[in-house]
């Protein structure tokens, strides 16, 4: 009986280990995931960010022939693209769609810059409004996904 009792105890012990070790690995695994989403939606606003401020700064450069605009405006907007495939594949539905949104609203706004785009044009500040609120709803979006609170 005691034997049997022993055996019992051990496999018991045994299982229950292996279902902790396995939830443990499960765990870390989704925090791992969720720690690469986060640095891949930090880095991804980044650089469209950075773009934006390229873009508002070749909007007050009257100076600038076309072909340095188009040069600037197609050089900072070349880093998104990277980033917006990575969120293609990294990123739930609910985070990739308005991410794409954005990406094609600064696509366009990269293209006015490239064409000559100024401050004092009136498409500017709707090219604006439409960025910022696209920005909005993906970091909504992107806080949702990470639990991350309003």
């Amino acid at each position: 009986m005691a034997l049997a009792s022993t055996l019992a105890g051990g496999a018991i012990a045994t299982v229950s280990a292996g279902y902790l070790d396995r939830r443990r690995w499960r765990r870390d695994r989704i925090d791992q995931r969720t720690e690469a989403r986060r640095a891949l939606y930090g880095d991804y606003l980044a650089a469209l960010s950075q773009a934006r401020l390229t873009f508002s700064r070749l909007s007050r450069d009257t100076g600038a022939s076309d072909t340095e605009r188009g040069k600037a405006a197609w050089d900072a907007f070349d880093p998104c693209s990277g980033f917006r495939h990575q969120m293609t594949i990294s990123a739930p539905g609910s985070v990739v769609a308005p991410s794409e949104e954005l990406y094609r609203i600064l696509r366009d706004l990269r293209n006015a810059m490239a064409e000559g785009l100024l401050l004092e044009d009136g498409a500017y500040a709707e090219h604006r409004v439409r960025y910022d609120t696209a920005l909005d709803a993906l970091r909504a979006a992107m806080r949702d996904d990470l639990e991350a609170g309003p």
